[in-house]
């Protein structure tokens, strides 16, 4: 491994009185959240409750009615181009049917600064060596959420946003997302995932919007 996926993340998250609409809707009133270095969050609540608002929110896709979302080193200094530490992982597929998977990751890692030369070595962290040479259509659901996290490990970012990761994941898959998500935490990354399910193989924070936040292992 080269020196940069050996470097600890160092980046915090704090959100103060954060109110989403959607539409005529409120979905979340004067919302605070702090996280630190390796944490993770599990947002859960029914549909409509505001998760995947809020992920769009932080993303910088949705734009809140008031508060303030906050990202900073350790050492106190304010980030102000937060897309230089978000990642954003939906529901919306960003493979591409008619381009080679190794293609698209290739111009992918051009696209976030990363080298090429970790686009082979990412393939194989999914498990998606023998697809490289095929085209995006002919992946199956599993397959292309699969290079979806490999997007994830070449960015390098250090707050993942997902919605619903392990959909659609077979039980492989959602050990390969586990096994991910703890090497990002162990890092110092921070994890906040919209989920129906608990996420696989870490400790997290559950937060039901709306409710209080509790401790439960995975």
């Amino acid at each position: 491994m080269t020196a940069e996926r050996h470097q600890q993340h160092d980046v915090r998250l704090q959100i103060a009185g954060l109110a989403l609409q959607r539409g005529f809707r409120r979905l979340v009133t004067d919302f605070d959240l702090t996280c630190a270095p390796g944490d993770i969050i599990a947002l859960q609540g029914p549909n409509g409750s505001g998760k995947t608002t809020l992920l769009r929110a932080l993303a910088g896709f949705h734009t809140p009615t008031s508060g303030r979302i906050t990202l900073s080193r350790a050492q106190g200094d304010e980030i102000e181009e937060q897309g230089e530490v978000l990642s954003f992982l939906g529901h919306q597929d960003p493979i591409k049917a008619g381009e080679k998977l190794i293609d698209q990751l290739r111009f992918w890692a051009d696209l976030c600064g990363a080298s090429r030369d970790r686009v082979t070595e990412t393939l194989a962290r999914v498990g998606l060596t023998k697809q490289a040479d095929l085209q995006g259509g002919v992946l199956s659901a599993g397959q292309r959420k699969r290079a979806a996290l490999a997007r994830l490990l070449l960015e390098d970012r250090a707050i993942w946003l997902l919605d619903e990761p392990a959909s659609p994941l077979d039980q492989e898959g959602r050990a390969l997302l586990g096994t991910l998500l703890d090497q990002h935490a162990r890092r110092g990354g921070i994890i906040l995932a919209a989920v129906h399910d608990p996420l696989p193989g870490v400790v997290a924070r559950v937060l039901n919007l709306g409710t209080r936040e509790s401790e439960v292992a995975a």
